[in-house]
């Protein structure tokens, strides 16, 4: 019986020697959070709800956060030399004080054995960030080794945003029916107030905008008896749109939300700040009542479950285990 047991334990020895000495590579699978990002702690509950969702989803599976601003990472890593924020938020804050770019990210897990990895972008659409997240991926896939074993990854694959993107395999329509539907929450807190629903979102410079418009006529269809309107900060429909619109609908008073991930400095500032020409306080001068509520999507575990299932999706679209 010893003789057999001390054979078995030689033989699963030799086995991993020699894959080693064959120069077998390990295989780990991580999922990469990609996410623009943000500097206000209070809004860092958004991303961190997503993380948890997916981790509850995803037991066992590396799940990391990244953050695609170069200004907002910047922000947190010089905070590591701030005395003052590392004695009062420095000990919970260790992942974000050390956040990186998406590559930068990719390239930690790969070193460390993860060569199947799923990047799920936490946007809304399919604008300049979601296109520049595909161009990243798009160029490690470029790699090509001259021996097979030696590419850097078995599959990395990129899921789509919330809104969905183009393409035969997954409807977007489909993607903002499902938005909608998460969003019930707030058109649920309208109605309690008698009020038109108002979201700001952060538009695009570069991309058409054109789905925030579409969003909004997929909302209206989901709750017709509540005034819906949404516009961006950048692109159409902007904040001028939304005000002839609200006069139009005679609209007495309105709940104003970010149709962003996190409630950062769009929120805080250019929909619900002080100045004069914020959205509160433009839409404040038409006479209508303004509710401002600072929360992201992202806080919505509806939403975030989004995410959850869009790594689902690509998991399956690419024959992944996850």
């Amino acid at each position: 019986m010893k003789k057999t047991c001390f054979l078995l334990i030689l033989l699963i020895l030799t086995s991993s020697s020699m894959g080693f000495a064959m120069g077998k590579m390990p295989n780990k699978k991580a999922i990469v959070l990609a996410d623009f990002g943000t500097t206000y702690l209070s809004a860092l509950k958004a991303i961190t709800t997503i993380q948890n969702e997916v981790e509850k989803e995803f037991p066992g599976i590396e799940v990391r956060i990244a953050f695609t601003s170069n200004i907002i990472r910047n922000v947190w890593h010089k905070r590591r030399n701030d005395a003052i924020f590392m004695k009062e938020h420095g000990r919970d804050m260790k992942e974000f004080l050390n956040i990186k770019g998406p590559l930068a990210t990719i390239a930690d897990l790969q070193d460390e054995g993860y060569r199947t990895i799923i990047v799920q972008p936490c946007h809304i659409y399919s604008g300049e960030e979601y296109a520049d997240l595909c161009s990243y991926v798009n160029g490690l896939n470029a790699i090509k080794t001259i021996k097979v074993k030696y590419m850097p990854f078995v599959k990395l694959v990129m899921g789509r945003p919330a809104l969905g993107t183009y393409g035969p395999v997954h409807d977007y329509h489909k993607d903002m029916e499902t938005a909608a539907k998460t969003l019930k929450v707030d058109v649920d807190l309208a109605r309690k107030e008698h009020a038109a629903l108002v979201y700001m979102g952060h538009g695009n410079e570069f991309y058409s905008t054109g789905i925030y418009a579409e969003f909004q006529q997929v909302m209206q269809r989901t709750y017709p008896d509540v005034k819906i309107f949404i516009g961006t900060v950048e692109g159409f429909p902007s904040l001028d749109d939304v005000v002839t619109a609200l006069k139009q609908a005679k609209v007495k008073r309105v709940v104003l939300k970010p149709l962003m991930i996190v409630a950062g400095d769009h929120a805080n500032n250019d929909m619900a700040g002080p100045d004069r020409d914020s959205w509160k306080n433009t839409i404040k001068r038409l006479g209508i009542q303004v509710i401002p509520i600072i929360h992201g999507l992202g806080e919505n575990r509806a939403w975030a479950r989004i995410y959850v299932q869009h790594i689902k999706d690509v998991a399956k679209d690419n024959d992944l285990i996850f």
